[in-house]
């Protein structure tokens, strides 16, 4: 009797965690302590929607010093740089066009998912800081020792600063030009100050208390973790040639695209075609279709959380008209995977195998055919999240060339395309092939339902 408990089990145990994950990722966790809110896990109202979905903002950005000469390259630096930015906080629906005429960038953008206001002013201000960091001696700006430019990477964290004081802080690692400087600087300043500076003011002056020679340093004053992963991405994505200013006259707020109706229907006919496809699942393969109902729903929450930034210290993912695609696309290969699986169960009944024989032959020979397809679609995923994604990334250089021919307009929606195409194919990997077949093979145990028919097979005489 244990040992047949033991064989159920796994089929509740997975279950339970996939509706667990499916009501917990459309609807998110919080609480409430006094009047400030506690979110534990995000849901699909924390999604950051699209342009074409919700609506935006339009801005253009000048440089703030009239009479300095700015050469072309200086405006795609700070293009580059904005369009960095952009991506950091996985706002990929964009559109960053510069006007070297005029001196000029434009930058189109999505609302935040949380905003209520509707403020443009506000919703642009930090696209636009400079972010120049410097380290200078003492606290005199003048006697710089190193600047953002000799910095390899910004890394937010939690740590301890002193005996029993814990803060938020960004830790940096210099690159060897600046683990050179940084090691005679403070051999120097030995038990003097090095000041740290941001756009010309000094947000902390610690005291050096010995060299340091691994190109490690840290910057404190941070008030909580958003503002050190800021600071984070500000630093990561480099410092704008110049200062850039806001003409508030020429802010423009953008209209969805689509109409303040079109997610309320697409969620409708989401429903609907989701519904259906799980209705034809159960009437063709029975318990295999039910199970594989259970698989496809557990494939579309883990592309949600994934979309929605479902742990509350992680950004909202864009989600556009493109990226629905991907998640459309996603949930069609699932359903394949499936599908061939099923096949292959039917497959063995009709080579005279028993249930538990044909359960494990039909998910063996499946297995290959799954993989392919789905390894395919990772890799091109990937490639279209690299040539269309952060300026300054491996892929995206590599493929700059080919992308030069195409408007900048498209790279924010194909990149949304490829983010949701991948996690959709990761998840159904997940859910498709591993939860599908601990979920048949355990409930397969159960008295009543060892039944060849139900499996696809004919029913027992």
């Amino acid at each position: 009797m244990k040992s047949k408990r033991k064989g159920i089990l796994p089929f509740f145990l997975v279950a339970a965690l996939i509706l667990a994950l499916t009501f917990t990722a459309f609807f998110g966790v919080k609480n409430y302590y006094g009047d400030t809110e506690l979110v534990y896990f995000k849901g699909a109202n924390d999604i950051r929607w699209g342009i074409d979905i919700r609506g935006g903002v339009e801005a253009v950005f000048s440089p703030d010093k009239e009479g300095v000469k700015i050469t072309d390259d200086d405006i795609d630096a700070a293009k580059a740089i904005l369009e960095t930015r952009l991506v950091n906080q996985n706002i990929t629906d964009y559109e960053v066009y510069a006007d070297k005429n005029n001196n000029q960038i434009i930058v189109r953008f999505p609302w935040a998912a949380d905003e209520s206001d509707f403020d443009a002013a506000a919703a642009v201000q930090e696209l636009g800081a400079t972010a120049l960091l410097k380290f200078c001696k003492d606290e005199d700006a003048e006697k710089v020792i190193l600047t953002g430019a000799d910095v390899d990477k910004a890394t937010p964290a939690y740590q301890e600063v002193a005996e029993g004081q814990f803060q938020y802080v960004v830790q940096l690692e210099l690159k060897a030009s600046g683990k050179a400087k940084f090691a005679t600087a403070t051999k120097e300043q030995l038990n003097k100050t090095i000041s740290i500076w941001m756009d010309d003011s000094m947000i902390s002056a610690p005291t050096v208390n010995s060299q340091i020679t691994d190109g490690k340093a840290i910057i404190t004053g941070m008030a909580n973790a958003e503002e050190a992963e800021a600071l984070a991405d500000k630093i990561n994505a480099g410092s704008l040639p110049f200062a850039l200013t806001v003409d508030d006259s020429k802010l423009q707020v953008i209209s969805p695209t689509l109409g303040n109706d079109a997610l309320k229907v697409m969620v409708i006919a989401g429903s609907i075609a989701f519904a259906l496809v799980c209705a034809l699942m159960i009437i063709r393969y029975r318990l295999n279709g039910v199970i594989a109902s259970l698989a496809l729903l557990g494939q579309l929450a883990g592309s949600i959380a994934c979309i929605s930034g479902y742990f509350a210290d992680f950004e909202s993912f864009t989600l556009t008209i493109p990226g629905i695609a991907g998640i459309i696309l996603s949930i069609g290969v699932g359903v394949d995977c499936n599908v061939i699986a099923a096949e292959r169960i039917r497959d063995e009944f009709q080579k005279g195998k028993t249930i538990d024989g044909a359960i494990d032959s039909g998910y063996k020979n499946s297995l290959s055919a799954i993989i392919d397809g789905n390894v395919t679609i990772v890799i091109v995923s990937i490639v279209l999240m690299g040539a269309f994604g952060t300026p300054d990334s491996l892929l995206a250089q590599i493929f700059s060339p080919l992308m030069s021919l195409f408007g900048t307009s498209i790279t924010g929606s194909i990149y949304s395309f490829g983010y949701t195409l991948l996690v959709g194919t990761i998840f159904n990997l997940i859910m498709g092939v591993l939860a599908s077949r601990i979920m048949i093979k355990s409930i397969s145990k159960i008295k009543f339902l060892r039944n060849p028919a139900l499996y696809g097979g004919k029913k027992n005489a």
